[in-house]
């Protein structure tokens, strides 16, 4: 079957044909040049997912440093603590001793005064728990002195010549003789 156009749509046609095979050479070379395009940025896309790789293992190295030294510093940190702990017992113990020897020097004060005062050779020295307490120039004076602390008054014994004395720990209150000499 033949059909029969006319020149005018003959060239219509060919004209819309022209414009349509421009428009398609246009949208190919765009085509072209949009793959070309895409191809560098999947480059570009390769290369920074590349270096966003290399960028992300050297964090972690230096992460994984940053907590070796963090340990190390707060192993300094605990260590340092510790010592200072330590250094601060250690003072305590020298304070509470130089408080003991500081009431012993006193006692001792206490006990040449009443000697002193007293022209006798002896004197009688009070511990309670094997501490010093008082200094007395009797025996009676010196139980005195505990019974008005609370010891009992039918409590006092005396150990014989030459027999050993128990510890003094163990000894609640006790009357211990002195001879002074000059």
């Amino acid at each position: 079957m033949f059909r029969i156009v006319r020149s005018t749509t003959l060239r219509t046609l060919r004209s819309e044909n022209d414009q349509q095979r421009t428009e398609l050479e246009q949208a190919h070379t765009e085509a072209g040049t949009a793959n070309d395009s895409a191809i560098r940025a999947e480059g570009t896309a390769e290369g920074l997912a590349e270096q966003l790789r290399r960028v992300k293992q050297d964090a972690d190295a230096e992460f994984e440093g940053m907590r070796a030294v963090l340990k190390q510093a707060t192993g300094e940190r605990d260590a340092a603590r510790d010592e200072r702990d330590a250094a601060r017992a250690e003072v305590e113990e020298a304070r509470a001793q130089v408080l003991l020897d500081a009431e012993d020097r006193v006692a001792l004060r206490a006990l040449l005064r009443t000697a002193r005062r007293h022209d006798a050779n002896r004197v009688h020295v009070l511990f309670h728990r094997g501490r010093f307490h008082s200094v007395h120039a009797t025996v009676a004076g010196a139980e005195a002195a505990a019974e008005a602390e609370g010891a009992p008054r039918d409590g006092w014994t005396s150990t014989p010549p030459g027999a050993a004395c128990p510890p003094a720990c163990e000894v609640v209150w006790r009357v211990q003789p002195l001879t002074l000499q000059q």
